[in-house]
Parts: structure tokens; C-alpha cells; sequence
């Protein structure tokens, strides 16, 4: 049985990945308490159902402190095919999705401000952000979500742990999800040449500009040197999702280049993605 578990803040998208999954064909149940979880995967396996997905969150009360045993609980199961999906994004976003919704937030009172209650959530949330895979939703449209959680859960199996390559632009923030950091800013950018400035790190032009580069194949060479060094560690370490992302000035040249190329140079030997988070899409 294929289980998808999704929590996170509020505001931060949860509704989305759940639909998108629904729309997928999986059996979908929101805003269920986490003591109940047990009792529906069992259910559910009674009924032959083949994939699921749950959102959990704060809307359950207390019961989310019993989603850290219940996660490793179905992860000892050999018969349930296990992923953990957590959304994030930074307070500022979070109160201007309610300020433009006008939705009241669920640990909001007459006592309690939106930026309180957000902090609070977040407080009583921080256990899980690190159990599973962990998606900044600050920078991304609906889209480009929608599209994110259909590559996490459908992308075939080939090792214990998935790796992820993040490209991002510095002046945008840096992502909360990642566990490693690049910085390739100190290499020339294709944003000063004006043929080059509306394309991407993904068009042949900025490819040939950045293949050009000595220094730009040095450290991408070094960089992939690195993770490959480490990378039975993050494995020893039990981890499940190790997200690296690459940073340049806006997101959209060289950090894409080095992302796509990255992910090329491990693709054959485990689960890897790739997701760009400032390209427009």
C-alpha cells in the first residue's frame, strides 16, 4: 500500500497537495487526529485500497504529538510504502496568504494575533519539519506545487533515500528545506549579456556560455565530488530526503545550469529529483 502523510503550516499548501493526490487516484482524508491513524491505514488495507493520502495538522488539536510514533510505526511496516511530505513558508508569507484570503487561522483567537498564532504553530510543528521531506511553498505558485508533489510520489523507487536539487536566486531568500547550501554567485553570470538575459539555465545559449566557463566545470566538478563523498553518511544517517540546493543571484541562470547537471550526474543510481524554485511556471 502506497501512504502519503502531509502536514505542515497553515496557509503553507496543504490543501493543494492534497487535491492534486485526490485527482491522482489516491483515497484522500484531511484534518484527520493523528491517534486515528492506525485504525484507517488498517482499514483501508482491509479494502484492498492501493495508495492514500492524509493530512495532518494543527486543526487535529493535540493528537499531532502522536505523529512521530505513528510514522515509525508504518515506516517498520514492510507492507506500506511510506512518504512523509511537510510544507513550510516563511511568517511573512503565511500572514499575507490569510490577509488576502481573509481566512481566520485555527490556533487564531480574540486573544491571539495571526503572527502569534503562526509562531506558535510553528513551535509545536518543528518535531515533524524534520521527519520527512520538508517543501519551502514561499516562492512557488500553485503550479509549480502541484507539479512538485506529482514528481515526489510517482518518481520509481531505486534507493532508501531521494535526493533533490534545488536551484534558487539569493535576493529571492534562501529555501527552508535545504540540508546543503551552494553558492555559485562568484562565477560569471549570463545575466549581463542582453541575448542572454531572458533565457535560462535550461536554453542551449546558457549552457554553451556556462560549459564555456573553466571555473564554472571546476566547481560543479567539486561540488559533485562532495556529495558523493558525504552522501553515504546522509544514507548511514537513516535520512530519507537530502535536499541541496544552488544559489546564484535571481534563479535563474546558473544555478538551474547546475542543478539540471547535478542531478544528471546521480540519476542513475538513486531517486532524484529536480525543482526550480524562481523560474516562472
Amino acid at each position: 500500500m502506497q501512504l502519503v502523510l502531509i502536514s505542515g503550516l497553515s496557509g503553507s499548501g496543504k490543501s493543494i497537495a492534497l487535491n492534486v493526490l485526490e485527482d491522482a487516484g489516491f483515497f484522500c482524508v484531511d484534518n484527520l487526529p493523528a491517534t486515528l491513524l492506525p485504525q484507517l491505514v488498517s482499514q483501508l488495507r482491509g479494502e484492498g485500497c492501493g495508495r492514500a493520502a492524509v493530512a495532518m495538522d494543527m486543526r487535529g488539536g493535540a493528537t499531532i504529538a502522536a505523529l512521530p510514533k505513528q510514522l515509525r510505526d508504518l515506516r517498520a511496516d514492510g507492507g506500506i510504502d511510506l512518504s512523509f511530505i511537510f510544507l513550510d513558508a516563511k511568517d511573512e508569507v503565511l500572514i499575507q496568504r490569510f490577509s488576502e484570503t481573509r481566512r481566520r487561522h485555527p490556533l487564531a483567537d480574540g486573544d491571539t494575533t495571526l503572527a502569534e498564532a503562526i509562531r506558535g504553530e510553528r513551535e509545536a510543528l518543528e518535531t515533524l519539519a524534520g521527519l520527512g521531506h520538508r517543501i519551502d511553498t514561499g516562492n512557488l505558485r500553485p503550479n509549480a506545487l502541484r507539479a512538485f508533489v506529482k514528481d515526489f510520489v510517482q518518481v520509481d523507487e531505486k534507493t532508501g533515500l531521494t535526493l533533490l536539487f534545488e536551484s534558487f536566486g539569493f535576493k529571492h531568500g534562501l529555501p527552508l528545506d535545504a540540508d546543503l547550501v551552494f553558492d555559485v554567485r562568484c562565477l560569471p553570470n549570463p545575466h549581463y549579456d542582453p541575448a542572454l538575459r531572458p533565457l535560462s539555465g535550461l536554453d542551449r545559449e546558457v549552457i554553451a556560455f556556462l560549459e564555456a566557463q573553466p571555473d564554472a566545470g571546476r566547481m560543479l566538478g567539486a561540488i559533485g565530488d562532495f556529495i558523493e563523498r558525504w552522501l553515504p553518511a546522509y544514507l548511514r544517517d537513516n535520512r530519507s530526503y537530502l535536499t541541496v540546493a544552488v544559489g546564484c543571484t535571481g534563479g535563474q541562470h546558473r544555478s538551474v545550469w547546475f542543478a539540471e547537471r547535478l542531478a544528471a550526474r546521480f540519476r542513475d543510481g538513486m531517486r532524484v529529483l529536480v525543482r526550480h524554485r524562481n523560474l516562472a511556471g
